[in-house]
């Protein structure tokens, strides 16, 4: 009897494991319940029950970490620190050679492209792990000659613990209305804020205000002042908060009174 019933949980999880998870950010693209801000930890330690811990490692890359023990690595490079540590997944982008790698370690089990190798067809990812899921929404990238890349970068987005994480990648051009609408809602987003490399700023600070997510993590910013620029642009709208941390344990149960930028140092692992 015991073995029978072992069988039929054994049958019905590879029956679930067919199907997929709906996105709830796309489902509920509206204002989240809450983020409240946890202490920081090892990047070994656990993470907190119904939170994500996020942590910025260099230019463009975050080792984002769920309660589960998922872990991914975005706009991989190859090199997270000197720590033998090998993520769940990356993601990767190619507009330049500070957001993906050739040759990743093969140990790495998912390694999501945000482009695909067939010229102008989109990449598409829908990845669950434990309790992650990651997926992206295509967009156009600059080529070298001048022209446009049709679906050469993507933004990912990673939900956990109810909350929905999206990078923006190296972001060309405005989102359009069905690309926007794919995004869903973001609570968190990582936002390149260089002011040309990617969007210029007005334009960078006109598609955050769209996407109204309570957090935003200005990267890519080549130094304080380009990042100055960016949170000058931005205070009449979001509170900042830059207190020289790398990482920050979010959850979904309190929001800040008011939309808040956080400025995360980067830090590789150690």
């Amino acid at each position: 009897m015991i073995r029978l019933v072992l069988c039929f949980v054994l049958l019905a999880g590879a029956a679930s494991a067919q199907e997929r998870r709906p996105s709830h950010c796309i489902a509920i693209a509206d204002a989240a319940p809450g983020v409240s801000y946890v202490h920081k930890a090892s990047f070994r330690s656990p993470v907190p029950d119904q939170s994500v811990r996020i942590r910025y490692l260099a230019h463009a890359s975050f080792l984002i970490q769920s309660p589960a023990g998922a872990s991914v690595v975005t706009d991989f490079t190859g090199f997270i620190g000197n720590v033998d540590f090998i993520p769940d997944a990356v993601t990767m982008n190619h507009a330049h050679s500070t957001h993906f790698t050739a040759h990743p370690d093969p140990a790495i089990k998912h390694v999501l492209k945000g482009w695909s190798d067939m010229p102008g067809e989109a990449a598409d990812h829908h990845l669950e792990i434990d309790d992650m899921l990651i997926r992206n929404v295509p967009t156009d990238i600059r080529s070298f000659g001048g022209g446009v890349e049709k679906y050469g970068n993507s933004i990912f987005v990673f939900e956990v613990a109810g909350l929905c994480v999206g990078h923006l990648g190296h972001l060309h051009h405005v989102p359009d209305e069905a690309q926007f609408a794919a995004l869903g809602r973001l609570d968190v987003v990582m936002a390149p804020v260089d002011g040309g490399m990617t969007l210029d700023l007005a334009s960078m600070m006109a598609v955050l205000r769209r996407l109204r997510s309570s957090v935003v993590i200005p990267v890519h910013w080549f130094g304080d002042g380009t990042l100055r620029a960016f949170l000058d642009g931005m205070s009449d709208d979001y509170d900042v908060r830059s207190e020289g941390k790398d990482t920050l344990t979010l959850s979904l149960r309190d929001l800040p009174a008011r939309p808040t930028i956080h400025v995360l140092r980067p830090r590789y692992l150690r």
